[in-house]
């Protein structure tokens, strides 16, 4: 009888884990402050949505709900965003770049944006802030964004598609 190899920590993460183990005290500790100090679920995804409200006056993009934090969720958007370049610049050395096209970028930020309009919600909402208050439709909406991810990636690499 053949036994399968365990896959140790060193080879899942050839780096260590004490990266990804500050990150991840970085992230909730962001996401408590930003409760503690606003009442607010940190997340993502209502960013376009709350932001298209100082353009339109269609009532899908001005919900009372979504207005009175629209500014804030600005700030916090355009802080990852800014976040990730001081980083790579910081400790990478310079941009991150990609060999994959423009077009396959947009067209997954369009596909994602849909998605998470559809499950209520983005991975760092119900990821990060759902599945750490146990709520039942986040822990359903993560094993389904997980499930879909990894299928995904699995037929795209069976496919043979690269960058």
């Amino acid at each position: 009888m053949e036994l399968i190899p365990l896959v140790t920590a060193a080879e899942l993460f050839p780096n260590g884990v004490e990266r990804y183990a500050v990150g991840g005290l970085l992230i909730g500790l962001g996401v408590a402050v930003i409760y503690l100090g606003t009442g607010i679920i940190a997340g993502a995804s209502t960013f376009l949505e709350s932001t298209w409200s100082y353009a339109s006056n269609l009532p899908r993009f001005n919900r009372p709900k979504y207005l009175g934090s629209r500014d804030w969720r600005i700030v916090f958007t355009v802080g990852i965003v800014l976040g990730a370049g001081v980083y790579a610049l910081a400790f990478q050395g310079g941009a991150w770049t990609t060999d994959v096209q423009w077009w396959r970028l947009f067209g997954g930020g369009v596909l994602v944006g849909i998605g998470t309009r559809l499950g209520k919600g983005c991975t760092s909402g119900h990821g990060v802030c759902g599945v750490g208050s146990v709520s039942q439709t986040s822990l359903v909406n993560v094993a389904t964004f997980m499930a879909v991810a990894i299928g995904t990636a699995q037929l795209v690499q069976a496919a043979g598609v690269s960058p």
